[in-house]
């Protein structure tokens, strides 16, 4: 098979994968709700992950601060992955599985909503991270893999899409970041 034709078969697996997105549109929808409650209620978004995940949890709360599409007034979130210092002091003297934790246990209050990105579910600082923010009273939503992970059953909200393969997962993750944030800017003054 030539390149052209391996690189044509690979885009069509992409965009099936994507295909499966409508039938979440409730989780979504779900997400939204709770997100959108959180802001009006004066709370915050913590977002986490790692590797990759790291950068579309650093993507949601910098488009929430930022902006989507829209000018608009910021809204309160923060990734825990952006800041090196706090990861690299937390990870040397409490370990790695417990970077996002401490940070959620210093910045998170009762009504905020933490957003942890996984394609695994079973990574350790991001099954810490969700217990951290239960404890506190926060609603927790995972956008994990397929069903089944250790995580799904410490999120308040998953979502879960059953496709096969990480990326597919992650382009997946990605899309709902930008459905979360078109619904978070529908009706906002610019």
């Amino acid at each position: 098979m030539s390149t052209d034709k391996k690189i044509e078969a690979s885009i069509h697996e992409h965009l099936a994968a994507l295909g499966v997105m409508p039938r979440y549109a409730g989780v979504i929808g779900q997400i939204v709700g709770v997100v959108r409650d959180a802001l009006a209620a004066g709370n915050k978004i913590l977002t986490c992950g790692n590797g990759g995940s790291a950068a579309e949890a650093m993507h949601l709360a910098e488009e929430m601060v930022g902006r989507f599409s829209r000018d608009r007034a910021p809204l309160a979130a923060l990734c825990l992955a952006s800041d090196p210092s706090a990861l690299t002091c937390i990870a040397n003297d409490f370990g790695y599985e417990r970077v996002f934790a401490r940070q959620i246990q210093g910045l998170g209050r009762p009504g905020d909503v933490l957003v942890c990105l996984s394609t695994s579910g079973k990574s350790p600082n991001i099954l810490n991270a969700l217990e951290a923010a239960r404890a506190l009273r926060m609603k927790t939503v995972g956008l994990l893999g397929r069903p089944g992970s250790p995580a799904e059953a410490l999120c308040d909200i998953a979502f879960m899409p059953d496709v096969p393969a990480s990326a597919h997962v992650q382009e997946l993750h990605l899309m709902l970041i930008h459905l979360v944030l078109e619904q978070l800017e529908v009706g906002v003054d610019g």
